[in-house]
Formats: structure tokens, C-alpha cells, sequence
């Protein structure tokens, strides 16, 4: 990227050394590939070599990407890569679930409940990529998380009443997160829709892809029409906290 930019703008290293006030050796080992572009020296670079606004996306799309397969593309057997790639660069998620609790809440005994009889191995990875997942929560600027849960969600018991009652209150923490809204859809208000689904939605800072605008309207008026169904998130936290004191012994 850097080769071709230079050669494109007809600078010599020497010269976008000067100009950008940086030791030669630098720009050197950035055009060879052997040091990573870091996200600060991302707009004077790009500013020098005169990138359109085409451009600057892709390149930001690039440079996205290989920053986040420093962790999640050793996991890429049990993690939807694609997803977690936009999740990872999301100012916002919004999620619906009406079977379990969404991975990014999930108790690492939620997980290896949910995971049954399966390999070890494998469990094992799936618990240590969902933990690393969850890291994002607690970053620095976090993305906003808002969810919304089906009440099937908080009564289908996994693993038993013990794993059951930390998962909810695992959920209930969550709710005090400056950056976490958790909504409830109660029996009551679930309507005819159908059981068993779920629907999740990230929103980038900015991205070169091409998003099927129709399907995320649909999407985005589909959550709308969920958030306003469920109980405000002071409801449902208070029934989070009561259905973890009823889980059956």
C-alpha cells in the first residue's frame, strides 16, 4: 500500500520522511512491509499521497482488518469471523435472542453448559474466543450494546439452577453498564411471532462495503418494533432479578 502510494504521489522516502517530520528508517521499513501502520499515522499518510475518498475507505476497511485478526482469526473454527470482524469495529450492536443469552453476556459456565457433550478441545476454544469476544465490553470507548431478550431466554434452564442464577445475574451487572441496555419481551407481549430466532446488527464508524440498505431498514424497523414491545430496561431488570430467584432447585 505504501510502495504504491509513494510511487503514485512521486515522493522518495527521504522526502515523506522530511515532510512528515519522521526518521527515514521508518518510512523505509513502512514501504518494505516490515512495520504496521499505525492508526495515528493513517491520515497525514494518506493526506501525502493524495487518496480519494474511495480510497480512504478501502484502505481504513484494509487496515481494520489486519488489526483484528490479531485475535479472532486464530478461532476462525468456531467463530463467525465476518460478524466478529464488524462487531469488533462497531460504535453499536443491537442484538435479539429468544433461545439463549447473546454470547457477549454469556457466563463462561453458560457456555460449556450449552456446548453439552461436545469435544473438549473445541469447547475449550469456543469458551477462550468468547471471552476474548467479550473484551470489547469493557474497552476503551466500548461500543453501545442494547439487547433484548426473549422471557423464554431467562426460563429455559442451562446447565442447571446453579450455572442459571450466575448467568442472570451476570445479566443483571450488565444492566448498571454505562454502555449496556438489556430490555425483556415478556410471555405477554410476544405476540404470534415465531419461537426460536434471533436477529443481530452492528453499525460501523465507516466501512467500504456495500450493505444491503433494504435489508438493514428491515432489520433496524424489526428491533424497533421488539424495543417497543418489551419492558423498559428498569422492568426488566427487576424481572431478571426476580426470574434468578426463581430458578427451580
Amino acid at each position: 500500500m505504501v510502495a504504491n502510494s509513494l510511487g503514485r504521489a512521486g515522493h522518495t522516502a527521504e522526502e515523506v520522511a522530511k515532510i512528515l517530520g519522521w526518521h527515514r528508517t521508518k518510512v523505509i521499513r513502512l514501504e518494505q512491509g516490515h512495520s504496521r501502520v499505525m492508526p495515528k499515522d493513517m491520515p497525514p499518510l494518506l493526506d501525502l499521497y493524495e487518496a480519494t475518498e474511495s480510497e480512504r475507505e478501502s484502505l481504513a476497511a484494509l487496515h481494520r482488518q489486519s488489526r483484528l485478526k490479531g485475535w479472532w482469526s486464530a478461532y476462525g473454527d468456531v467463530l463467525p469471523d465476518d460478524y466478529v470482524g464488524f462487531e469488533a469495529e462497531a460504535t453499536s450492536i443491537s442484538s435479539f435472542e429468544s433461545l439463549y443469552v447473546p454470547g457477549l453476556l454469556q457466563t463462561e459456565e453458560y457456555v460449556r453448559a450449552g456446548r453439552g457433550t461436545a469435544d473438549q478441545d473445541e469447547t475449550d476454544r469456543v469458551v477462550a474466543a468468547r471471552l476474548a469476544r467479550k473484551a470489547l465490553l469493557s474497552r476503551d470507548l466500548p461500543p453501545s450494546l442494547w439487547v433484548v431478550l426473549d422471557e423464554a431466554v431467562l426460563r429455559r434452564v442451562v446447565g442447571g439452577p446453579a450455572v442459571m442464577r450466575a448467568q442472570l445475574a451476570r445479566l443483571v451487572e450488565a444492566c448498571e453498564m454505562p454502555t449496556v441496555e438489556i430490555q425483556v419481551l415478556p410471555f405477554t407481549r410476544r405476540g404470534s411471532r415465531g419461537h426460536g430466532w434471533s436477529l443481530h446488527a452492528a453499525e460501523l464508524r465507516r466501512s467500504g462495503a456495500r450493505p444491503d440498505r433494504g435489508q438493514v431498514t428491515r432489520s433496524r424497523l424489526l428491533f424497533d418494533h421488539l424495543r417497543a414491545k418489551a419492558l423498559d430496561p428498569d422492568r426488566s431488570a427487576d424481572l431478571l432479578s426476580r426470574a434468578a430467584a426463581e430458578v427451580p432447585d
